[in-house]
């Protein structure tokens, strides 16, 4: 899809959007409250749905346009150009965010329990990780734990297969339903489809999570949920900063860590403008107050040469990078790194 220049344009698609019921639309919404660094340019138009049934139609009216389109979840895992995303970015609301813990006490109805007698639960794309998690371990179940201490959404997390104290989505993950703002539909997927590894899947830009089916164990007598989520809550207090970041920014090479590369390369002294390393945890990039969109990407440059220079190794970044010059991102998600 082409960026989009022609206004009305625009105009057309926002007169459709508003007359759904269950939709909102903000013309020139800024980035950073939509996303967790808190800085950034401008989305041209970012729609909000609330209302399942109006999924589809929003899908459909996008599809008929030009328009390029990002979903965005909580923004945990994403920053915007200064520039802005002269696109639309569609994000669902809190009336897709309902979780269905579905269980058979009989265990005799298929579409209650998967074949290996997991516990299916339904969340919506908007879902917050931490409140699935809270919900699951509340209904006796096991796996979800890890979610707790990721502050992201269920769609963002099946898009890049987030994860965290050993596991990820794939372990868990059933199916998903997506939204395909291309085609204007609807398409129900099995997880094993989506190609799921370390951070990614094969869902692109166009492409809206708007549920999730989790199958998940029975807790066992020996698990304790209450204490395990006690545990992750409070082991990322201590271990992450908060403030406006947008959690890791690059992956961990295979047998290490970057935060410890970074660390031992002398990275947590790095600083451009209004961002800097993390005094806490050197894989996390801080924007302070005046920080720039391009303050970030500059110093997660500047953090990525440092790390080569010194250990020989080029990080590859996690975070999603929107409307910044394509050879910079090319290069920060390692695509023709050396």
């Amino acid at each position: 899809m082409t960026a989009v220049s022609d206004g009305r344009t625009l105009d057309a698609l926002e007169a459709r959007l508003v007359a759904l019921p269950g939709v909102s639309v903000d013309r020139d919404a800024p980035a950073g409250f939509a996303c967790t660094y808190r800085t950034g340019g401008h989305f041209a138009l970012l729609v909000t749905i609330d209302d399942h049934a109006s999924v589809e139609p929003v899908a459909v009216a996008i599809a008929g346009t030009d328009v390029e389109t990002i979903p965005v979840g909580k923004g945990s895992n994403l920053l915007i150009s200064d520039a802005g995303f002269p696109g639309v970015a569609v994000r669902l609301g809190e009336g897709l965010a309902a979780i269905d813990i579905v269980r058979s006490d009989a265990a005799t109805d298929s579409t209650d329990s998967t074949e290996d007698g997991r516990v299916l639960v339904r969340a919506g794309g908007a879902a917050g990780l931490p409140i699935v998690a809270r919900a699951t371990v509340k209904a006796g179940l096991a796996g979800f734990e890890w979610a707790v201490g990721v502050p992201g959404t269920i769609g963002g997390a099946v898009f890049m297969n987030a994860g965290g104290h050993g596991s990820d989505m794939s372990a868990s993950l059933a199916e998903v339903t997506v939204a395909d703002l291309r085609s204007g539909e609807l398409d129900v997927r099995k997880a094993e489809s989506l190609d799921l590894g370390y951070r990614r899947s094969n869902l692109d830009s166009s492409e809206l999570v708007v549920s999730a089916t989790l199958a998940l164990e029975v807790a066992t007598d020996d698990v304790d949920g209450d204490a395990l989520l006690k545990e992750i809550v409070s082991w990322r207090r201590a271990n992450q900063p908060g403030g406006p970041n947008a959690g890791s920014v690059f992956t961990n090479p295979v047998g290490d860590s970057a935060g410890r590369l970074i660390d031992t390369a002398g990275g947590k002294d790095l600083a451009v403008g209004g961002a800097s390393v993390s005094s806490k945890h050197a894989n996390f990039i801080q924007a302070g107050d005046g920080a720039s969109a391009d303050d970030v990407v500059t110093l997660m440059e500047h953090v990525a040469e440092l790390v080569e220079r010194v250990h020989g190794v080029r990080l590859t970044a996690e975070t999603r990078l929107i409307g910044f010059d394509p050879e910079r991102v090319a290069r920060l998600h390692g695509e023709g790194a050396t």
